[in-house]
């Protein structure tokens, strides 16, 4: 049983990553027991975890933020540096990460290495990742200077103060007489109006220049001739981007031979840089800050996981904010209340502001507003862009209709993925864009993924079904055939059907089509679950049927047809990853690329799509996915995972209380009471 951890700090304990690996190292060769006492760093809990300890005898752990933190600053921290005897940016005392550094790297770890500053540059992730990069002209050559919070804890443990940057400063100018130095403001002074060590209005030189806003360093470091710095991690990330570094303070990688030092390094890491056979090299720096001393989490099953799965997450996460954070201030039209804190989610990175009324959106504005509404006639003029929302493919075990939340929305800029007779984003991805072999193989996989978990748009639970005619004689191979219902309100069937319209007709279409088939008919899950309305009786629907299915898994029937009859329903699409024939009798978002029986053309379709294409297109490319765990952006694959687990677990479904209140809400205004009033 593991013992209880002591803490001066309460948070640090309700700190998920610090539950998560409180204990690390406690069981290797060196430790003599399980730990039992936590701090953070040089903080007061860190030093009140070391008098602890020493008293009681106890193991302890100092605890900080990894290098590769999160994708906001206000983001719970996906890694975390644990030491046992000080902690990195202290170089007034030993550390653990210093003993990590001095060990000589296998073959294997040294390759590991060299992949992750690789991966590091191609990914352009730094500690935080939430800013965009500095988009202004950068001089042909400079040199970089990096400022720091003052009284950052880094810079009196690293054995400098105030005057270290003025000194640093003084030297990036006079040692590159023909470069340009850009001062880089710390983001801080932006985003938590902390102040720095320059007067930035007294500073008066031709060749300096200041970058006084909030931007990623990435941009910054790969163009930088030389890089100057006190204690900052800029430093570190500099060597990553394979820039000479100086340094006026002692950060934990100045002292090896790396970087060029205006500090003398403590005798220690003399020594250990002797015992050195060929000296430490970067590689040493990057595989024992990132690999050996750091731990990390996954945000969105809380276990541990490995530096190169965090880093492609923020990736991902970040591309997703930039393309949120380039659209500014967006104003959200009509959306209900339950529905804002998932937009705050997906549209993290822009300014989101929610209206009730047309009058609040100002001209000029950025809308966003649900599915393919019409825009009140006020603001058809005066609106700069408009972006329209809709649930996504993968969306959540249970229905929409329930207000359950969903895992992934689409955001189109160009139109909606359903509504054929306009173009929309899907529709451009799938005419111009050129996919590579690395995002094919990643569609196939998640195809295989997708079939073989039954994973669908709601991820329902029904019995397992299998068509009458087989449960008749086990041996018949009669062709059998489902008819998806739809709601024939939906805006889908307004803008994607043709002359098809009602599920009664397709019905009957799909039987004169099909005369000989076994013909099933699902109604939609709306329609069954009572939250939208019968359009008829389904004795109407006997008629031209054989068989009606009203509690059946989606997924789980698809193995069991050879053909599906639809108008638009994503059911066809489906049944497309399943390998089956699909006859559209409208026009679907996956219609009129060469993978469909189509009753109708579309001029602006016509280019041939592998099936691999079109789930890149439809399930990667597309769609925005948060996740319901971490409520940040995701991938596809992981949001499939998600979905495994919310539905093995069972579909969730509209509370109790707001049933009641829906009913109520109905009769109200079925009786006029709303109008009398």
């Amino acid at each position: 049983m593991r013992p209880a951890a002591i803490s001066p700090s309460r948070a640090l304990l309700a700190n998920p990553i610090v539950q998560l690996f409180w204990q690390c190292d406690s069981s290797g060769p060196e430790s003599s027991g399980p730990v039992q006492v936590l701090g953070w760093g040089r903080k007061r809990s860190g030093l009140q975890a070391q008098v602890i300890a020493r008293k009681q005898n106890l193991e302890y752990r100092l605890l900080e933020d990894g290098f590769v933190r999160s994708l906001g600053r206000e983001d719970p921290a996906l890694s975390v540096v644990v030491d046992d005897e000080g902690i990195y940016y202290d170089a007034l005392q030993p550390s653990r990460l210093e003993r990590l550094i001095a060990t000589p790297l296998k073959e294997a770890e040294r390759q590991r290495a060299q992949q992750i500053v690789g991966l590091w540059q191609q990914l352009n992730v730094s500690k935080y990742n939430a800013a965009p990069e500095y988009s202004r002209p950068l001089p042909e050559s400079y040199v970089l200077v990096v400022d720091q919070v003052a009284g950052d804890a880094s810079i009196a443990f690293g054995q400098a103060d105030a005057r270290s940057f003025q000194l640093m400063l003084e030297a990036a100018l006079a040692e590159n007489p023909h470069s340009t130095v850009i001062l880089k403001v710390h983001p801080d002074a932006f985003t938590r109006a902390k102040a720095g060590h320059f007067d930035l209005a007294t500073l008066q030189h031709p060749r300096l220049q200041i970058i006084a806003e909030n931007c990623h360093p990435g941009r910054l470091l790969e163009s930088a001739q030389r890089v100057y710095t006190v204690t900052s991690q800029m430093g570190f990330e500099a060597l990553i981007w394979g820039k000479p570094v100086r340094c006026f303070g002692m950060p934990f990688y100045a002292g090896w031979g790396v970087t060029e030092d205006q500090l003398a390094a403590p005798e220690r890491r003399r020594m250990l840089v002797r015992n050195l056979p060929a000296g430490a090299c970067r590689d040493q720096l990057v595989h024992a800050a990132l690999v050996s001393y750091s731990r990390y989490m996954d945000p969105e099953t809380h276990k541990p996981t490995e530096l190169e799965t965090v880093m492609q997450l923020l990736a991902l996460q970040r591309q997703q904010w930039l393309w949120n954070h380039a659209l500014g201030d967006v104003y959200a039209l009509g959306f209900s209340a339950w529905k804002r804190p998932i937009l705050k989610d997906f549209l993290f990175g822009a300014k989101l502001h929610c209206c009730n009324k047309a009058s609040q959106v100002p001209e000029g504005a950025t809308l966003l507003i649900w599915g393919v509404k019409p825009l009140p006639q006020s603001l058809q003029r005066q609106i700069k862009k408009v972006i329209r929302i809709e649930d996504g493919f993968l969306r959540s075990s249970g229905l929409g209709a329930d207000l359950i939340r969903p895992l992934s929305w689409v955001l189109d800029d160009v139109g909606m993925y359903y509504d054929a007779s306009k173009p929309s984003r899907l529709e451009r991805i799938l005419a111009e864009q050129e996919f590579t072999d690395t995002q094919l193989a990643a569609a196939a996989e998640l195809r295989t993924t997708i079939v073989a978990e039954r994973i669908s748009k709601y991820n329902l639970i029904g019995g397992e079904w299998r068509p009458g005619c087989v449960l008749a004689d086990p041996a018949a191979t009669q062709r059998v055939v489902l008819v998806p219902g739809q709601v024939e309100t939906d805006a889908s069937i307004r803008t994607g059907a043709t002359t098809i319209t009602t599920n009664l007709v397709l019905l009957q279409q799909a039987r004169l089509l099909e005369p000989t088939s076994w013909l099933v008919f699902k109604p939609h899950p709306d329609v069954v679950a009572g939250l939208r309305s019968q359009d008829v009786a389904l004795d109407e629907y006997r008629q031209y049927c054989d068989e009606i299915v009203l509690a059946g898994d989606s997924s789980q029937m698809l193995e069991q047809v050879d053909a599906v009859h639809t108008m638009t329903s994503l059911l066809g699409f489906e049944a497309l990853l399943r390998g089956k024939q699909v006859f559209c009798h409208g026009m679907p978002f996956y219609a009129g690329w060469g993978l469909t029986t189509d009753a109708y053309a579309n001029e602006r379709r016509g280019r041939q799509r592998s099936l691999d294409e079109l789930v890149a297109a439809a399930l990667v490319v597309y769609p925005t996915y948060v996740s319901a765990q971490s409520h940040r952006f995701s991938s596809a694959q992981r949001i499939v995972a998600e979905l495994k687990t919310w539905k093995r677990n069972g579909p969730s479904v509209m509370p109790f209380w707001r049933r009641c209140l829906r009913v109520v809400l109905r009769l109200w205004v079925a009786t006029g009471i709303r109008k009398n009033a």
